[in-house]
């Protein structure tokens, strides 16, 4: 079976939360017999079609942005009808409108499905022109998926769809992350120290680490912010003076696995719903880490598990994350049960075997029940 995903941008030309489960469902699908490819725009796109580990890629040319919505030209439409003939059904990720208008004009009579990831959280006026769009274009999906029981209860949009949706998780292939290299564990820990707080990401608005910030100040425990992104100024003026909190930017993945060897926690403060689902919390439990989120009607709850996994807190609260962090830090003991409880919920849950075969069987039923529909 031949499936295209589609979504704005992708590996190489950014990197990201939403890049990174795209390139997990591809590689868990293509280990139970899919074949992959991935449709996006690049503003450089030479080549225009490059060969990855987990699919053929095909980019067209992004010819403008606006309010996060990269826009391809006319000829990008023609594109993806090309490619649109070469497989079997279509998988969009949204958001992403122009991926709407790309299905509606350029997916011809191909089955089509579509992941909810996000609500369009910030662009509110863009949305009121763009909802009959958007609306046309999911009453021709053939399913409709989200990644959480908690995003698809706390969506005003999906509520309102009145369609089944169904929910197959993010998922994260435990044998595509690099092993343990305890040498480097041991530079991070000499350079920060045995016990801290670790949170990777694209800093961007919503990831709440201005509280995280204030929580690290409150409480004096050392707190490594790894990543890159358009809030980076701003959260350094605002702490990068304490001796504490220390910015990394952006480190490889070894390094990234190395830190989260290292760690105490992992902290994920994202504040607001554009989090839909936190793939850094399932990079933690795969290493066997504590979590540290808060409760924003999203994936991240699904993931961590209050009092289980660690703790679930209220968003926008640095009080309640400083308290968090204080707990597991002055008791290893709750941290290892808790490490070892966010790994077990993720080989049950998250583990690229189980949303592999989800993905597979639903695609086999919508290819199947369009052929029949079509006979």
């Amino acid at each position: 079976m031949r499936v295209v995903h589609v979504y704005r941008t992708y590996f190489p030309e950014t990197q990201g939360g939403l890049q990174e489960a795209i390139r997990q469902i591809c590689r868990a699908t293509a280990k139970v017999g899919v074949e992959n490819s991935v449709f996006t725009l690049a503003k450089n796109p030479v080549p225009k079609t490059l060969h990855t580990e987990e699919a053929q890629v095909q980019r067209g040319r992004c010819v403008v942005e606006i309010a996060s919505c990269d826009i391809g030209s006319p000829a990008v439409i023609f594109q993806f009808r090309r490619l649109v003939r070469e497989v079997d059904l279509l998988h969009f990720h949204y958001p992403w409108p122009f991926g709407d208008v790309l299905g509606l004009l350029g997916g011809g009579a191909k089955p089509f499905v579509v992941t909810y990831h996000s609500d369009i959280v910030r662009q509110r006026l863009l949305e009121g022109c763009y909802a009959p769009i958007r609306a046309l274009f999911f009453r021709r999906a053939a399913r409709i998926i989200t990644t959480s029981p908690a995003y698809q209860a706390g969506s005003q949009f999906l509520r309102a769809i009145r369609r089944p949706v169904e929910t197959i998780p993010l998922c994260l292939d435990e044998f595509f992350v690099p092993a343990v290299d305890s040498a480097l564990v041991d530079v991070w820990r000499k350079r920060i120290g045995n016990v801290f707080f670790l949170f990777v990401g694209v800093l961007r608005y919503y990831k709440g680490l201005d509280y995280l910030v204030q929580a690290a100040i409150m409480t004096g425990l050392p707190v490594v912010i790894a990543g890159e992104g358009p809030e980076k100024n701003r959260l350094r003026a605002l702490g990068g003076r304490y001796s504490n909190i220390h910015f990394v930017g952006h480190v490889d993945d070894t390094n990234k696995y190395a830190l989260l060897d290292a760690c105490r926690a992992v902290v994920f403060p994202s504040h607001l719903r554009s989090e839909a689902f936190g793939v850094t919390l399932l990079e933690g439990a795969i290493r066997k880490k504590p979590l540290i989120s808060t409760e924003i009607g999203t994936g991240t709850s699904y993931v961590n598990q209050d009092g289980v996994t660690g703790f679930v807190v209220p968003p926008a609260n640095s009080e309640r994350l400083a308290a968090a962090m204080k707990q597991l830090a002055e008791n290893a003991e709750m941290a290892e049960r808790m490490g070892k409880a966010s790994y077990l919920r993720y080989q049950e849950l998250f583990s690229a075997q189980a949303v592999g075969e989800r993905y597979r069987a639903l695609y086999q039923d919508v290819v199947t029940q369009h052929r029949s529909a079509s006979v």
